[in-house]
């Protein structure tokens, strides 16, 4: 009797076991359905970061990063060029950042790059030189804006693009988002892929509501290598719709302004982010920070212009510090020497409306000295907006005191 009292007693324990794990699968599978990536992300008011990498050999042509916040409905891109050169865990050295990249498991690469932007990576988008001809021929083109002609032919390649707005079908849109010429400038591939890349975006927008439905989207979301489920990409994608492309920038990570951040590695050519990347993390903060901003007046989101003038005598310093703030998305729009070449401070002349705006550009270079000019239709509402001689937003008068990124004292 004892012997069958214990094992009706396990089989007893053994069957509420069962049931148990039963339960909580029924629990997770119905919060896992009802719960999702995105929804999670909209619902927390956080910033959705998106790898997107373009790949031809099972290498990266480009990669790009995706920011988007879903209260403000505002984006921005960054450019990960793979000869940026970083000290890699993985590997254990100084070396190209894509030299981590794995086609099928992308995640050491994406932590390299989440350390270099200082952010979480939400979600990731893979897409094939292959794939991109399938992708495109189903948004049934991508509009391209070229603006010179491009005529190449050799024994192995032919490159025929004409200037102008096109609408390039799979084939010529992988093409264009893929080639380089050894003739052209390093930058020219650059643009052009960023181009290319927003296009692709603009064009994704304007198909949603096609691609929306169910027999189409199994097909698109196939040619994606990504770690959503098709329903966490749908989300996603109409989630983009909001954006406006024509007013999203990409900013190209550690873009070389001058050859002294280029610099020979093992027998390679790598780009070295300036001050130890630490200016690639403040530029990322920044743009996370415009993103965040909510502004009533359309007109405020607009970028600031500025005016660089070098009031020292150390040469070229107007040039270097106004690539620095275009990294950081300024507009800069005039460059040359103050009149004399003695001043001991660095001076902020702001003509701009919006106080907390320019209260962040001299936050970015740590100056205090800040002054106001007063527009002369504010004093005189009767005076002929043609006499006016327009302005910068800010004018940057640089002292002693700026040591090429930060003014020390004021």
């Amino acid at each position: 009797m004892k012997i069958k009292f214990i094992k009706s007693d396990a089989s007893l324990i053994l069957l509420i076991l069962i049931i148990l794990l039963f339960i909580i699968g029924i629990v997770v599978s119905i919060y896992t359905f009802r719960s999702n990536p995105v929804d999670d992300a909209l619902s927390s008011n956080r910033v959705i970061n998106v790898l997107y990498v373009i790949e031809e050999n099972k290498m990266p042509v480009s990669t790009y990063v995706l920011m988007y916040y879903p209260a403000t409905r505002r984006a921005a891109v960054f450019d990960i060029p793979g000869d940026l050169g970083l000290l890699l865990a993985r590997i254990n050295r100084v070396d190209r950042i894509d030299r981590v990249y794995d086609s099928n498991r992308i995640a050491a690469f994406e932590n390299e790059i989440e350390k270099l932007l200082g952010i979480e990576i939400n979600f990731s988008i893979v897409i094939t030189k292959d794939n991109l001809v399938s992708i495109v021929d189903l948004l049934e083109g991508v509009e391209i804006f070229i603006p010179s002609y491009v005529s190449y032919i050799s024994d192995d390649q032919i490159i025929l693009f004409p200037s102008g707005l096109s609408v390039l079908d799979g084939d010529k849109a992988a093409l264009y988002a893929t080639y380089s010429l050894s003739e052209e400038d390093s930058e020219v591939p650059i643009v052009r892929r960023q181009r290319f890349f927003l296009g692709l975006i603009n064009r994704q927008i304007q198909m949603n509501e096609k691609l929306n439905n169910p027999s189409m989207a199994k097909i698109y979301y196939s040619f994606f290598k990504t770690n959503m489920n098709q329903r966490t990409l749908g989300l996603l994608f109409n989630e983009f719709v909001y954006i406006d492309t024509d007013r999203t920038n990409i900013q190209s990570v550690a873009r070389v302004p001058h050859s002294a951040n280029l610099r020979e590695v093992s027998g390679q050519m790598l780009i070295i982010p300036h001050w130890d990347g630490n200016l690639i993390k403040e530029i990322v903060r920044q743009t996370l920070g415009a993103l965040t901003r909510e502004i009533e007046d359309h007109f405020i989101e607009q970028s600031l212009t500025v005016e660089v003038l070098n009031g020292t005598a150390v040469n070229g310093l107007a040039g270097r510090t106004a690539e620095l703030l275009r990294s950081f998305g300024y507009d800069v729009i005039s460059v040359g020497n103050a009149d004399r070449n003695s001043y001991e401070s660095t001076v902020i002349i702001h003509r701009a409306g919006d106080e907390e705006s320019v209260n962040d550009f001299a936050d970015l270079i740590r100056c205090r000295n800040i002054r106001r000019e007063i527009f002369a239709e504010e004093v005189d509402n009767e005076t002929d907006n043609q006499d006016i001689e327009y302005k910068a937003d800010i004018t940057l008068l640089i002292g002693r005191n700026f040591n090429g990124r930060y003014v020390s004292g004021n």
